[in-house]
């Protein structure tokens, strides 16, 4: 039998449902043994039909009829629905008599309905990530391309000003030269606004196809024809990867002193359309990728009071507050004003050795059992639990991943060597140790070596003992080392202890030996520092979704709120 609307008790008033065997009365029964639409009169009929037997009819009222699954019938016994899926014959659907025949003699069954509910719960799951994260995340991309555009007249109209008040200072002599640099400025203002243009159409048709995914994901959702929903396949992983990100930066005007025998050089240049794309990496809590500058002078907002000293370790949840620990058994959570909204106490005298906020909200703990063993705890709902246990290895620090794993940064039992282990859960997926060249990526010995990962998935690690930062691929390949700078100010040895980054990929880490933090863009080039905020024993660090960066000092009383960029 077919599908149609009138099987969905849901459906609004104006769906009329007809007699299937008449087609023309409405609906008043429902026979759940053979799921047809049956008018009063048409009962009798179907019931005393020989050919299905009286006695198996389910009649019951149309508003009370079971949502029966709908099998399709066997293509060799066609009396037979399909109720089985053969695991070895490219799964496909048979019934109870194929079953028992020679040709699936010895093979491996599915029931269809066991198949049909777990396909039900993945078109479930995937319509919730086109819903709220997909189609959310494609309209930023939208919005910001529309705002880009939107604000070109301004900038270009800036552009030209600036252009016209050199001009003037040129008078006669200088005209046609600025006429004709205003010319090439509108040329490369249509080749700007094309790219723009063409990229948000790209973008647009995406969003489309999106919606007409969606669309068809929400009939199926509603559907109970097997067939159509067992063949489903998921395009969430086609559209989860999403198109590069189109930064195309205005040309700028240099003037130059005036020379009449060089005239077309010295009124200025024009710098070229500059196109650059970056790779749109997914991630399912992706934040603000709008671009944030570095301010000319970092901007100590807040000093928190923990009320407790060697402070290790801060971690920011989404709302903005944050969790801190030290030395002591007790672990703090402050809002955004500072203060103290909740503590947590554990059973470990010199507190956790790490914490972290999981991809749901939840507080992760690891702990030490002793030198060369350990175990990561959750917090959840003011209950904990053990998420695993670790052995053989001192566990060090632990980060949260994009994707929901963990790292953590081990050493061995003799200090001679150290690594860092990805989880999935309490599985163990990956170990980075050694170079291309065989050679130990970090420092052997137990001092911390702080971890985190960049919105470009690469693994960061603050090597103390180094006196560096090692940057790894997610690959465990080796990108990078950054080992300091010398300055008359930053005279002492570089020994980075907490590390984080930003929105802009730009990594943070704590210079204990200089009082101050250093800024790298993702490739390992210095920035700038932050040495202005009275900072006094930088420790710990995260930054929040705002990309306010928050200082433990380890022998204060104090975790600072910094703004370093706009």
């Amino acid at each position: 039998y077919r599908y149609t609307k009138t099987m969905d008790p849901q459906n609004s008033a104006q769906d009329v449902h007809r007699c299937d065997l008449c087609e023309t009365a409405i609906v008043h029964s429902y026979c759940d043994f053979c799921h047809v639409n049956l008018c009063m009169l048409c009962v009798i009929d179907h019931i005393s039909d020989g050919y299905d037997g009286y006695d198996k009819h389910e009649i019951v009222p149309f508003q009370e009829r079971l949502p029966t699954l709908i099998y399709p019938k066997c293509r060799t016994h066609s009396q037979k629905n399909c109720e089985f899926q053969c695991k070895d014959c490219d799964e496909i659907l048979i019934c109870s008599s194929c079953t028992a025949s020679a040709q699936h003699r010895g093979h491996t069954f599915l029931e269809v309905s066991e198949v049909y509910n777990t396909k039900k719960e993945i078109l479930g799951k995937d319509t919730k990530e086109f819903q709220n994260i997909i189609s959310p995340t494609y309209e930023e991309i939208a919005l910001d391309l529309e705002n880009q555009l939107a604000n070109l007249d301004g900038g270009y109209e800036k552009l030209t000003t600036t252009m016209s008040k050199q001009g003037e200072q040129w008078h006669r002599e200088i005209d046609i030269t600025i006429n004709k640099m205003k010319t090439e400025i509108s040329e490369i203002k249509i080749k700007h606004r094309d790219i723009l243009q063409k990229h948000l159409d790209g973008i647009k048709q995406i969003q489309s196809l999106i919606k007409e995914a969606l669309h068809t994901l929400k009939e199926m959702e509603y559907s109970t024809e097997v067939f159509p929903i067992i063949e489903y396949s998921s395009k969430v992983r086609e559209f989860s990867k999403l198109p590069p990100k189109v930064q195309v930066s205005l040309p700028t005007f240099i003037s130059k002193p005036i020379d009449r025998e060089k005239l077309c050089s010295l009124v200025g240049q024009i710098t070229p359309l500059s196109t650059a794309t970056e790779e749109n990496t997914w991630s399912p809590n992706q934040p603000n990728t709008s671009v944030r500058e570095l301010l000319d002078e970092p901007e100590l907002v807040a000093t928190i009071q923990t009320g407790y000293e060697k402070q290790r370790n801060v971690t920011c949840l989404k709302d903005g507050s944050i969790w801190t620990s030290g030395m002591t058994n007790g672990i703090k959570c402050f809002n955004t004003k500072g203060s103290l909204l909740q503590t947590v106490k554990i059973n470990a005298e010199k507190g956790p050795n790490d914490i972290a906020v999981d991809t749901n909200g939840d507080l992760l703990l690891l702990l030490l059992s002793n030198r060369t063993a350990g175990k990561v705890n959750k917090i959840k709902n003011g209950h904990t639990e053990e998420v695993f246990k670790l052995e053989g290895w001192g566990p060090c620090k632990l980060c949260v991943t994009s994707t929901g794993d963990l790292l953590v940064t081990m050493f061995s039992d003799y200090e001679t060597q150290s690594k860092v282990v990805r989880y999935s859960g309490s599985t163990e997926k990956q170990t980075i140790q050694f170079d291309d060249e065989g050679k130990p990526l970090y420092s052997g010995n137990e001092y911390s070596k702080y971890i985190t990962e960049n919105r470009n998935h690469d693994i960061c690690v603050a090597d103390w003992a180094a006196g560096a930062v090692v940057v790894v691929n997610q690959d465990g390949k080796l990108k990078w080392r950054y080992t300091g700078r010398l300055t008359d100010t930053k005279n002492k040895q570089f020994r980075p202890w907490g590390i984080t980054t930003d929105s802009q990929s730009r990594i943070l880490t704590a210079d204990w030996s200089n009082l101050c933090i250093h800024i790298l863009d993702q490739n390992g080039q210095f920035l700038r520092y932050i040495d202005n905020c009275g900072l006094e024993d930088p420790y710990g660090l995260c930054v929040d979704n705002n990309d306010n960066l928050f200082v433990c000092e380890y022998n204060k009383w104090n975790v600072k709120k910094i703004k370093y960029c706009t």
